[in-house]
């Protein structure tokens, strides 16, 4: 740790818990980046479908992290920390003991064992608080907080009557640091069913699952606000002053506080938060918009007056580096890049559909395949990669025009964060599909980001999180769509749209051939 002087007068700390590693990031209040420092952790598959993490590995791994980038600070500005904000993964749920203990390893985000069994349970029960999934049409993915909870009180009595506290990461987390077990609005709104701050009564009592609401957080406080201050225990951890006086602000589900590091909070307005899959969310002047094939609207879901609608697209990232990895080690993104940029639209008559792991949204299909279509001796392996570019931007725009036809939300500008940022190809191809201009911004970490500007608000440095988000987050540039590209891709986003229907079928059979010769 440094002992130099410096001008810095508060220091913001954005802490972003992901599904391997916490990254812990220092800014200034205008949003610069000071120091940045992450720890991994460990995740356990004891079966297929199953994902675990131990709890206390996250917070060991938070206070590696946090030493590690105060080594990069002076001490005038370790000294300067005012608040910290923390986002995790959501719905990687915590079972607690009364003294406040791990009952098991957390089920983490991805754990799907619930399955087919509990969410058809939870959607069977016809409630209200199933609006925000597709319109009360379903599913309820297996990922959510209710079919999870369901899970262990049926399969895990012993775990289930030794549980005093029900949670989340988000929830562990907090708890440690501040000795307050409060809940985060964004992620009881958007996977808990619960509605303005309320858990889902009636959904709960026709689960028999109301002793839930004992476990659960009491109180539920939106993104921003004030969780309580650092403990002296957490302050020692952390390796801080004792004297400090450290404010710790409520965050949430990382994607989501992702929205709040792109400056994503007024109406009109989508995330495109790309990667592995694509996640989509936007915000809308209504808390009513909901319908088939759109998850939301979800009330207050980011924070009071800001909804939100979502879609998704499950193999999007991953695709692509499925088909380099076919390539071998001496074929670069680079050189795939370069030789897709001379591959006409539509590929010479290739399609391309990116359901390798499924369909999230509009179909929900689990069950759906990819597919090239189109192939002839004409085509190349840049063919091929193009058309995968462009069915990702297509899913996209599906995407959209459902957000659009079944929860009235049309989108006017589209943030972008994650690796489509790093080609200059996709950025553009997506923009002329979707016929909508890109923006994005300087900081990359959007997430850290996010919780920084939440930090930010809570202490009061600007009057709203809208009005710190405007001063922290800083626009590197904008990608506007080539309309008459975007006219040119029509018949082949026509194609993409019936490739699904078509494939159906063909799927279903050698699926079933599969299972019958196994």
């Amino acid at each position: 740790m440094s002992s130099g002087s410096s001008a810095v007068d508060v220091v913001l700390v954005g802490v972003d818990g992901g599904t391997e590693s916490i990254r812990v990031m220092c800014t200034t209040r205008q949003g610069h980046v000071l120091a940045a420092a992450s720890a991994p952790y460990a995740t356990s598959y004891p079966y297929p479908g199953w994902a675990e993490q131990q709890p206390d590995s996250w917070y060991s791994a938070l206070c590696l992290a946090f030493k590690q980038a105060m080594q990069a600070l002076t001490l005038d500005q370790v000294n300067a920390i005012k608040a910290i904000c923390i986002d995790t993964t959501c719905c990687s749920v915590v079972t607690l003991d009364a003294s406040q203990e791990p009952v098991r390893p957390c089920l983490l985000w991805m754990d799907m064992r619930s399955g087919v069994e509990h969410t058809e349970k939870v959607l069977q029960t016809n409630d209200v608080a199933l609006r925000v999934n597709s319109g009360g049409s379903g599913p309820v993915s297996a990922e959510w907080m209710v079919p999870k909870a369901l899970w262990i009180k049926e399969n895990e009595p012993s775990t289930w009557s030794q549980t005093a506290y029900l949670g989340e990461y988000q929830d562990f987390i907090n708890l440690k640091l501040t000795g307050k077990w409060i809940a985060s609005t964004n992620n009881t709104t958007v996977r808990w069913h619960w509605t303005r701050g309320n858990p889902p009564l009636s959904l709960l009592k026709a689960l028999n699952l109301e002793d839930v609401v004992e476990k659960w957080p009491a109180e539920a406080i939106a993104p921003g606000e004030v969780v309580g201050n650092l403990t002296k225990g957490a302050l020692h951890d952390l390796g801080l002053p004792q004297d400090a006086e450290i404010v710790v602000a409520q965050g949430g589900a990382d994607a989501f506080i992702g929205m709040v590091g792109l400056n994503v909070l007024r109406p009109g307005e989508l995330a495109l938060i790309t990667g592995s899959s694509h996640l989509h969310l936007g915000v809308t002047d209504s808390g009513t918009s909901s319908g088939e094939g759109v998850f939301g609207a979800y009330e207050d879901g980011l924070m009071p007056g800001v909804h939100v609608v979502e879609g998704g697209q499950t193999s999007t990232g991953s695709v692509v580096a499925w088909y380099r990895r076919l390539l071998g080690d001496g074929v670069s993104y680079d050189v795939l890049n370069e030789e897709a940029a001379a591959i006409p639209i539509g590929c010479d008559g290739l399609v391309c559909q990116e359901h390798f792991q499924g369909n999230r949204t509009p179909h929900t299909d689990a069950l759906s395949r990819g597919a090239i279509v189109g192939l002839t001796l004409k085509h190349t392996r840049a063919h091929i990669y193009r058309s995968i570019l462009e069915a990702v931007s297509f899913g996209t725009r599906l995407i959209l025009e459902t957000m659009r036809d079944k929860a009235g939300y049309r989108p006017t500008v589209i943030v972008v964060a994650g690796g489509v940022t790093r080609s200059p190809l996709w950025l553009q191809i997506t923009a002329d599909v979707v016929g909508v201009p890109l923006r994005l911004t300087k900081c990359t970490d959007a997430p850290s980001l996010g919780c920084a500007i939440l930090a930010a608000s809570a202490i009061r440095l600007y009057p709203s999180v809208t009005a710190a988000a405007e001063s922290m987050v800083a626009v590197d540039r904008t990608i506007e769509p080539n309309m008459e590209a975007h006219r040119a891709y029509e018949p082949f986003y026509r194609a993409y749209v019936d490739t699904y229907q078509a494939t159906r079928g063909v799927v279903a059979a050698l699926r079933s051939t599969t299972a019958a010769q196994t």
